[in-house]
């Protein structure tokens, strides 16, 4: 790690500690040959493969975005979706790969959606599943209804 201020290689570490979230570590670090102090963060990369073949960083606000496009008009807050961001990634991380294929991130929407808002979740699973007919949303719902009947039994 080089030296902010003076450029030089040698830099020790002094204290580590992770941030809230446990997504980055933070450590402070001082210079052997100027002897100032500096703090860096870090933080594991993790890379979602889209079907064309393109990877890009995961970023947990382009989840929240798409899940607010589904709950548009809906009565879901900002600290929800939020929330729902932070869970999905919680479970990618959970995974233990650095790299997940953009259908894995999909079906792990889907779940925390459900629970969050059934509206929003079916408009977000037409899209994600691609639904064509009205039969498609009508076996959706009909798993709904069948899953809620065998949670109140």
């Amino acid at each position: 790690m080089h030296c902010p201020f003076c450029r030089h290689m040698d830099t020790r570490v002094i204290d580590s500690r992770a941030t809230e979230d446990g997504g980055a570590i933070r450590r402070r670090r001082t210079c052997s040959e100027c002897g100032r102090r500096f703090t860096t963060q870090e933080t594991v990369l993790l890379m979602v493969s889209k079907r064309s073949g393109v990877t890009e960083p995961f970023f947990r606000d382009k989840v929240i975005a798409g899940v607010r496009r589904a709950c548009q008009g809906r009565s879901v807050g900002e600290d929800s979706l939020a929330q729902l961001g932070q869970r999905v990634e919680e479970s990618i991380r959970a995974t233990g790969c650095a790299e997940i294929a953009a259908h894995e991130v999909g079906l792990a929407i889907l779940g925390p959606l459900r629970e969050l808002d059934e509206v929003a979740y079916l408009r977000f699973a037409s899209v994600y599943r691609g639904f064509e007919t009205l039969a498609d949303f009508e076996a959706e719902i009909e798993k709904l209804r069948a899953e809620r009947s065998t949670e109140r039994d």
